[in-house]
């Protein structure tokens, strides 16, 4: 599947925030990239493109393609309920995601990459499939022969203390996390603006 391989800096460059994990190059260059770099005059934004940089920065951050997100925003739009929190909680049901926020991956690009290589369980059932949706009661595992993969241990040794989301709950000595409930608006820690998003959509 088609993933976006371009220059990962210049990305968070562009959106001032570590879009795809810790970045030395936001500290070194703490301005949006071009040619003219800092000295470059920037025009004022228009309504459609401040709804079009979000929806950008919503898909970066997960690393979905557009037409993934467009699906994910049509399901949110075919709930009951606030289209842009849903859209936002689709997004952090996804497998890959939820084994980036268990601490089993530094960055949801490699766990991503993880799930593909078939190294977790979901109920004890493997899985490769990075978008799969998980349902409250789910429990991700890491495989047997997977766990001694320096990646995922490496990983596990930087989440300090107990894991700071309310909505998953993990076990760092087996290797394993459940899915406990859907998160709410507050409980998701992104500074989106998820309902540019929705505007940017209902265009």
């Amino acid at each position: 599947m088609a993933r976006y391989t371009g220059a990962k800096s210049r990305i968070s460059r562009k959106f001032g925030e570590p879009i795809f994990g810790n970045d030395k190059a936001l500290a070194k260059k703490s301005y949006p990239p071009g040619q003219h770099g800092n000295f470059k005059r920037r025009a004022k934004q228009s309504e459609y493109g401040i709804q079009l940089q979000e929806k950008q920065k919503a898909k970066y951050l997960y690393g979905i393609l557009e037409k993934q997100f467009s699906n994910l925003f049509k399901e949110a739009l075919r709930r009951k309920g606030i289209t842009g929190e849903i859209l936002l909680q689709l997004c952090e049901l996804r497998l890959d995601n939820t084994v980036y926020r268990l601490g089993f991956a530094p960055t949801r690009r490699a766990a991503r990459q993880l799930v593909s290589h078939k190294h977790f369980l979901v109920n004890g059932i493997a899985v490769n499939i990075p978008s799969y949706t998980l349902k409250p009661g789910d429990i991700i595992s890491v495989r047997d022969r997977s766990k001694k993969l320096d990646i995922i241990l490496n990983s596990i040794k930087m989440v300090k203390g107990d894991l700071n989301i309310s909505w998953l709950t993990v076990d760092k000595a087996k290797m394993e996390g459940t899915f406990v409930n859907f998160p709410e608006r507050d409980e998701i820690d992104l500074t989106i603006n998820e309902q540019l998003v929705v505007e940017y959509y209902s265009r």
